[in-house]
């Protein structure tokens, strides 16, 4: 969600950027998985319209599982006395 929120913010910026740019910029923006996914969607699809892509997007990882990852992911996520802050603070 991050990425859309960018993406709105740069309408906000610049209200004549098209869809080319912001569909050129998505492949920078993805790490990782989420990369791969853009990839592999890339390829099945073909150029998109930036609309389609938000979608694509949301429906992807705007669902409860890939939420309640995230949660978990983060609520494990607990500082340690035993371990060093400085590791901590930079994973």
């Amino acid at each position: 969600m991050e990425l859309v929120c960018y993406i709105y913010g740069l309408f906000i910026d610049v209200p004549s950027i098209t869809d080319y740019w912001i569909t050129a910029r998505l492949n920078t923006e993805f790490k990782g998985h989420a990369s791969i996914w853009y990839t592999e969607m890339k390829e099945i699809h073909g150029r998109r319209n930036w609309p389609w892509w938000k979608s694509q997007i949301i429906q992807k990882y705007s669902n409860g599982t890939w939420i309640w990852q995230n949660t978990m992911s983060f609520e494990n996520d607990k500082y340690s006395v035993d371990k060093d802050p400085y590791e901590w603070c930079l994973r």
